[in-house]
């Protein structure tokens, strides 16, 4: 939800006040913050039915904490020293997803 929010601030809150990067910028975070909060529904779903995903959903939080604050605060402070921060969050994103496929490949259905 707060995903939506905060892309509904950028559509409209943010348009005269941003350049267009930095909207640009902000507007991947909130996509990604709203993919990946989907994808912990799925992972709370999956855990249900008996498949280890807890390292998944933490990567997955983790992720979206470095990588979607940090593109936040990047848009709206212009503050570059936070670059270096958005990678780890998207390795966190990527080791989340190699953690769901390893786990549901080796789960007896």
């Amino acid at each position: 939800m707060l995903s939506v929010m905060l892309g509904a601030f950028a559509a409209h809150g943010l348009k005269s006040r941003l350049s267009e990067y930095s909207l640009g910028v902000f507007k991947t975070a909130a996509e990604y913050q709203m993919v990946h909060g989907l994808a912990l529904i799925a992972v709370a779903i999956l855990i249900k039915w008996g498949i280890n995903l807890s390292w998944a959903g933490g990567f997955f939080i983790t992720g979206t904490l470095l990588f979607s604050s940090s593109l936040y605060l990047l848009a709206l402070t212009g503050m570059k020293w936070l670059g270096p921060i958005t990678p780890l969050g998207g390795l966190c994103f990527i080791i989340g997803w190699i953690v769901i496929l390893v786990q549901v490949a080796r789960f007896k259905f």
